[in-house]
Order: structure tokens, then C-alpha cells, then sequence
């Protein structure tokens, strides 16, 4: 059987290793004309999380009792990023690519007609054809926009400069990291946000709390409004009639998946704004399938990681079905947020409490940044369907959530399972008892 992926990212490799896993006889080829490791290894999840922690640290200095908060040095955070990414030398993907025993083809992909692709100068046979194309910056179209040079999440996490000033266009995760990171290097910052608040796709009441520790940062949060026109300069004019000047302008308003070009009408590929339409088993055409970003489904790395495993299973003829109740999802600003499962909908019972009620909290800093956990349920399952949680660290002790909603763990099993003291998750059985006490 031969198998041809096309896409390196880290949604690529790991449809790799896990096809692997199941079958040591296929003929796997992957196609990859950039970095393999992708976005996520180079210029998003891990380059931005060594940044952030480099602030993360010194900020946290400033809060601590005979500590003293002291700005991290550019160049001492742009070595361990550059570290990071390996100076976005690809080497030591290959070499797993290698373990695997998987062939690699640089250059851009298309199919010419069903059971070959051409890439590199050469045509790729396959029985089978997995798309993990993965996505790219989505750039909206403002006036002016196209007059002035510009960072996407590329530019922002491969420089090795910190402008004096930046407007931030996008108050999504990206938006939001790079906001704070580069306000705690020292630049003036700006974030604009159409929507009535930071990270508009989670709950309210976590976009309002990092509104308030962003503008504890010195950030000048504008949300409410959107980014009419921009000039060079950089002047952005903004819907409400003001103006913001920068020397640098990040725009983060998403992703766009990556599905031109590909030949892909040639299969048969049903393809929508959103991104190539899948069934339950990221099928999208008689052999072919769509994994991680390209399908627009979740855009993170590791639902990417999970859809591979679903189609990897299913290629390899073993039942398998994706399941997407419980999405965890970080944003590793400080305070973190962390969300997973459903938060919305007049069907649910909800009940929250501040994480300042759990001990742990203080005596992780002095004096404690803000948080809470808040929980909601299905009232007639009694079982946990989503959850919100921010305060340091947040997306680490998410994990026992998440199994919770995925594994419709009853709420009284839930409250009787032992939580380690002191930790943060002992603010998990505080939630629940209030969510008990809510549902009663």
C-alpha cells in the first residue's frame, strides 16, 4: 500500500508515526515544501511559549516578597527562542521521518489526477492520500493595509527586534500572547478587538479578567471596535473615530486553511470556506483524508494530532470515529486560560469560584493575580460539559476536566475523587461543590 501524505506539520508527522505503528509494511511518502515540523514548531506553539516564559518569569519576580522584577534581555530571549526552533533548521525532523521510515519530497504538491501527485519534479503514486495541507495567516482586507509592511505570527516569533510601539490587530490567542510578550519587552501596545471582548471565541468572563491584567501590563486595550484603515506611518483609524500610531503592526485575525492549488476538485474534495468537509472518520473522498487545520474543524496542534490518529486508524481498517466534546484549548498569557468542552447555552447550570479561595494561590506569588474556575453542566445527565479556567498554569490542571466531559464522569464521582493538596486542583472540587450546590 502506498501512502502519501502532503503536509510536514506537526499534524503530518504524527499521521506518520501513528499509521506507522499500525502497519511496518506501507510505503509512506510525505510532502512537505517548507520546514518539517511546520507552524507550530517554528513560528506559533513553540516558539511563542519560550518567549512567554522568558516574561512570564521576570513578571513573576515583580510579585514575590525579596524578589525584584528585572525585563528580560532581548537578546538572552531571542537565543533561547532561536534554540528553540533549532535556528528553523528542519535536521532533526528528518531524522524521525528517517525512523519511521518514511521517504520525504521537497516541493509543492498538486494532484494531477486521482492516484498520482506531482511534487518536487517528479509523480508520486498513492492508493491512499492524506491532506494535512494545515493553514496560513487569514488577512482581512482594511484600507490601506496592503500599503504598509506588516507581522503575521511569522514575523513576530522569528524577530530579533522589539519595536518601540505595536498595534495589535486581533484579540484572539495570538493577539493576546503577543500583545502581552512584547509589552513586558518594553514596546507600547495597542490590541484592538472588534468583538466586545479578548478571546472572543471563550467566555466573557475570561476575555474581561485578561482585559484587566493586560492593562495592569500598560497595554491599551481597545475592544468594541475594528480597524477601519492603514496608513503608513503606522496610523491605524479605527471605527470609533480615534487613531493609534505604532512603528510595528501585528496582524492576528485568524488562520485561513490551506486548500488552493492542491488539484483537489480532481478527487472529488468538497471544499468550503471553512475548509475540506470531512465525516466522522476525516474521510473526504473515497482514499483520501483531511487531518489538523486544512478541514477548519479545530485549528489546534493537538486536535491536528488526534485526527491523525482517528484517520491513521481508520486507513489501517480499524474502527474509528473522532469525538469532539471535550476540545481542551490554552492561552498561555499570563493569567493562562484554559477552556474545554461546551460554555454556552441558556440549557446549562453554571456555577464559578475565585481562585483566590484555593490555597495554593497564595503561596504562588504576593500579592495573587486574579482567577477563577467556572464550570458548567447538563442538569437532567448531571455530568460536566464544559469548563473555564484561568490562573497560573491553568491549561495543566485542565486535563482531569476534560476526561471528565469526554468520559460523562457523574458529578457525585467527580466530588468524591481525592485532589492533591496544595495544588491548583483543589479548586476543582470547590467548583463542583458550588456546581452541586447550583443544580440543587
Amino acid at each position: 500500500m502506498k501512502v502519501v501524505v502532503l503536509g510536514g506539520g506537526s499534524t503530518g508527522e504524527h499521521f506518520v508515526g501513528a499509521l506507522r505503528r499500525f502497519d511496518s509494511e506501507a510505503e509512506i511518502t510525505l510532502v512537505e515544501s517548507r520546514l518539517v515540523g511546520g507552524e507550530c514548531s517554528y513560528f506559533a506553539c513553540m516558539p511563542t511559549k519560550t518567549m512567554l516564559r522568558a516574561t512570564e518569569l521576570a513578571a513573576s519576580l515583580g510579585r514575590a516578597p525579596g524578589l525584584a522584577a528585572e525585563r528580560p534581555d532581548p537578546a538572552g530571549v531571542w537565543s533561547w527562542r532561536d534554540w528553540m526552533t533549532n535556528d528553523w533548521d528542519d535536521s532533526g525532523q528528518l531524522h524521525y521521518l528517517e525512523e519511521w521510515n518514511c521517504r520525504l519530497v521537497r516541493g509543492e504538491a498538486r494532484v494531477v489526477r486521482p492516484g498520482v501527485v506531482e511534487a518536487g519534479g517528479e509523480e508520486v503514486p498513492y492508493d491512499k492520500l492524506v491532506l494535512a495541507t494545515g493553514s496560513r495567516p487569514a488577512i482581512p482586507r482594511v484600507e490601506g493595509l496592503d500599503t504598509v509592511e506588516y507581522w503575521t505570527n511569522r514575523e513576530a516569533t522569528s524577530t530579533h527586534e522589539v519595536p518601540e510601539s505595536l498595534v495589535v490587530m486581533g484579540g484572539g490567542p495570538v493577539g493576546a500572547e503577543l500583545a502581552q510578550f512584547f509589552a513586558r519587552m518594553g514596546s507600547r501596545v495597542t490590541i484592538v478587538e472588534r468583538g466586545d471582548h479578548l478571546l472572543g471565541r471563550v467566555h466573557s468572563d475570561a476575555g474581561e479578567l485578561l482585559a484587566e491584567a493586560f492593562r495592569a501590563d500598560g497595554i491599551d486595550v481597545r475592544t468594541g471596535v475594528g480597524i477601519e484603515k492603514v496608513e503608513p506611518g503606522i496610523r491605524v483609524h479605527l471605527s470609533d473615530g480615534s487613531e493609534v500610531e505604532g512603528e510595528r503592526l501585528l496582524v492576528a485575525t485568524g488562520r485561513r486553511p490551506n486548500t488552493e492549488g492542491l488539484g483537489l476538485e480532481e478527487l472529488g474534495v468538497e471544499i468550503t470556506p471553512r475548509g475540506v468537509r470531512v465525516d466522522e472518520r476525516l474521510r473526504a473522498a473515497e482514499n483520501v483524508w483531511a487531518i489538523g487545520d486544512v478541514n477548519g474543524i479545530a485549528l489546534f496542534t493537538h486536535v491536528g494530532k488526534y485526527q491523525a490518529r482517528v484517520a491513521a486508524s481508520d486507513l489501517a481498517g480499524r474502527a474509528a470515529k473522532a469525538d469532539y466534546r471535550a476540545i481542551p484549548a490554552g492561552v498561555f498569557t499570563d493569567p493562562e486560560v484554559a477552556t474545554t468542552g461546551r460554555t454556552d447555552g441558556d440549557d446549562l447550570v453554571t456555577a464559578r469560584v475565585e481562585l483566590g479561595s484555593v490555597p495554593r494561590l497564595s503561596t504562588y506569588e504576593k500579592p495573587a493575580r486574579d482567577g477563577f474556575i467556572r464550570l458548567f453542566a447538563d442538569p437532567a445527565e448531571r455530568v460536566l460539559v464544559g469548563a473555564v479556567c484561568v490562573g497560573p498554569q491553568a491549561a495543566e490542571w485542565l486535563g482531569q476536566l476534560t476526561l471528565a466531559i469526554r468520559a460523562a464522569v457523574p458529578l457525585e464521582t467527580l466530588l468524591d475523587t481525592i485532589q492533591p493538596y496544595p495544588t491548583f486542583s483543589e479548586g476543582v472540587f470547590l467548583a463542583l461543590l458550588a456546581l452541586r450546590d447550583a443544580l440543587e
